[in-house]
């Protein structure tokens, strides 16, 4: 699997960190790919306009 740097808010982070655990991760890394997955798996499903995912995306300070 290639690794790549990303940037992200610190606060969106940091929600990452305090709750992945909780959610049964073994890593911050681990729980943000499975949620941009999800979320991608959405997209390809048909479950959400493309607008709506591009407002979600926004929202989490992913594109401007």
């Amino acid at each position: 699997m290639a690794v790549k740097k990303i940037k992200i808010q610190k606060e969106l982070l940091d929600k990452a960190n305090k709750y992945y655990q909780t959610a049964g991760y073994s890593s911050v890394e681990e729980f943000i790919s499975h949620i941009l997955e999800k979320e991608f798996n959405k997209i390809e499903d048909g479950d959400d306009s493309l607008d709506a995912v591009k407002k979600r995306l926004q929202g989490l300070g992913y594109i401007s």
